[in-house]
């Protein structure tokens, strides 16, 4: 008995499927038509939702390489406290190499400590300029501290650093400015009119939705950079990084730092410290929040045009019933029973939205390659957002096409049969 019931159920939905292919295929206009509302929909939220991961895996990534176990100590906080004014925090001094060495001599929790300061300035190679480049003057933890990849050459050795020896390592995006598909490596260049040797080239890493990315920097030793940067000027841009040992939680960090300093530089107990301890989990929390709103925003947007679609899928199936109400009369008067019309017309209802959502995942995914292209950016379109298109699209079409589906399946054969003379 069991075996049969599935039996009819399987036949019923075979040839409901068949009746819906058939009324898709022969109304070709009616079916774009159809499709194009839930097409907008599905495009627009999936558009959205595609761009907000590629976002948040962009923002990860750059965060990831800050370090969750590294703090930044640095003159400018990287979260605004609305009690602390900015013209305050111009006064305070920039953060010197006299605290670099304070705290790996002072600081208990401190593991590992660098020193870098950035300073825009020219780079040449023959007739070859690159304008306004980033340079990075750091000390020898600092390819410890800050992960990078060497593609050619290498990277600065602890004897370079100390005796302030005049090499460079490029980033990538510098190197094929300067020299295009020339080998770097060995060339002498001028940095801020001083010569210097390319010793490495960074592995290019793209574009960082944090703007760290160092395909565009220029790295040198501190020692080096001395002759070109005042490190005593109080607005050069300048940080320490700072790694937690092995069991101290970066909050522990912070606290043993912020202590070494604040005695360092003599502040009194209750004042304000005129330095700021940054973490990269105050870009998350900040980060989190925005793409929350996005979220929100990516929801109320495709939403309306999904309802909008969904309503004209809605119009097309009474439109459908309407026509076929002599057909639907002759196989209910040949013992069709209710379930049979009303899924025959639920299943053209889905098949229709879920084409229409396939089609504009589609269309998003077209967009991607685009985007990829022209903008050298790593956005794809993820199985989870096309499963969760197909979901939204399918819910859609069973909603809108229940009404038109139900009303055919109550009609009166005779009533029915009869509509059409």
């Amino acid at each position: 008995m069991a075996r049969n019931k599935r039996y009819i159920f399987i036949r019923l939905l075979r040839e409901g499927i068949l009746f819906a292919v058939n009324s898709v295929t022969v109304n070709k206009l009616r079916t774009f038509l159809s499709l194009f509302g839930i097409t907008i929909g599905i495009f627009s939220i999936i558009s959205v939702f595609t761009v907000l991961d590629w976002m948040a895996k962009s923002v990860h990534d750059s965060i990831a390489t800050l370090g969750d176990n590294v703090i930044y100590v640095q003159k400018w906080p990287w979260s605004f406290d609305r009690n602390l004014a900015w013209w305050d925090i111009m006064k305070w001094p920039a953060v010197s190499f006299d605290d670099y060495r304070t705290v790996l001599n002072k600081s208990s929790k401190t593991e590992s400590a660098c020193f870098d300061v950035s300073k825009p300035k020219q780079i040449k190679y023959k007739k070859n300029v690159a304008s306004d480049v980033e340079i990075t003057a750091a000390t020898i933890e600092f390819k410890d501290l800050r992960a990078y990849e060497i593609e050619k050459g290498r990277s600065f050795s602890p004897f370079e650093c100390s005796s302030g020896k005049n090499v460079a390592v490029l980033g990538n995006v510098i190197a094929e400015r300067l020299f295009d598909k020339t080998d770097p490596i060995g060339k002498e260049i001028t940095i801020g009119g001083f010569k210097s040797t390319v010793i490495g080239v960074i592995k290019k890493e793209g574009n960082g939705a944090l703007g760290n990315s160092l395909d565009e920097q220029t790295l040198v030793p501190l020692n080096f950079a001395k002759a070109f940067i005042n490190l005593t000027n109080r607005f050069v841009n300048t940080e320490l990084m700072i790694r937690a040992r092995p069991g101290v939680s970066v909050q522990e960090l912070t606290d043993d730092v912020t202590m070494v300093l604040r005695a360092s530089r003599r502040i009194k107990p209750g004042a304000q410290s005129n330095f700021s301890v940054n973490q990269a989990t105050l870009l998350t929390q900040g980060f989190d929040a925005v793409f929350a709103g996005i979220n929100i925003g990516g929801w109320f947007i495709g939403g309306f045009a999904i309802l909008v679609g969904g309503f004209g899928i809605a119009n097309i199936m009474f439109v459908s019933v309407r026509e076929r109400t002599n057909q639907i009369g002759i196989q209910k008067a040949l013992g069709a029973k209710k379930f049979f019309i009303l899924q025959q017309f639920l299943v053209e209802s889905f098949l229709l939205s879920v084409l229409g959502g396939l089609l504009g995942v589609i269309m998003v995914f077209i967009g991607t390659l685009i985007v990829n292209h022209n903008y050298d950016l790593n956005m794809y379109l993820t199985i989870g957002n096309i499963l969760l298109a197909i979901f939204i699209s399918g819910l859609i079409g069973i909603v809108a096409g229940y009404a038109p589906a139900l009303a055919a399946a109550r009609m009166n054969p005779v009533d029915a049969i009869g509509f059409s003379f």
